[in-house]
């Protein structure tokens, strides 16, 4: 929307990665089980501009957990609203750590190895 572009109507890379913290504090909060906080983001990288009017699809991956850390691997990518070629637009990986009522660190399951 316009309101999340400058003037040039390039949306602002905020906006663009508080949707992929969003997304991946989903997969985090459905591996851990419950409440888990963003600790870093590493690697953003912008490949390409979104404007106004482009739909967005951000896809987040859990690649790695530690004793109470979480990575996941997160993409946006734009689609012209008329167009059917998709390009993506930036890349960063999300750690996150699971947190209990206490607000403190809690322990995470293993990632399941895949068959």
């Amino acid at each position: 929307m316009p309101a999340d572009a400058n003037p040039y109507g390039d949306i602002f890379g905020g906006w663009l990665m508080g949707h992929m913290d969003l997304a991946a504090g989903s997969v985090a909060s459905r591996h851990a089980q419950g409440r888990a906080v963003t600790i870093t983001v590493e690697g953003m990288k912008f490949h390409r501009p979104v404007v106004v009017g482009d739909e967005v699809s951000v896809y987040a991956t859990l690649v790695a957990t530690g004793t109470t850390s979480m990575t996941i691997d997160v993409e946006a990518w734009r689609r012209s609203r008329h167009a059917d070629e998709a390009y993506k637009v930036t890349q960063a990986r999300f750690v996150f750590v699971a947190i209990g009522e206490d607000r403190q660190p809690r322990k995470v399951r293993a990632m399941a190895v895949p068959d």
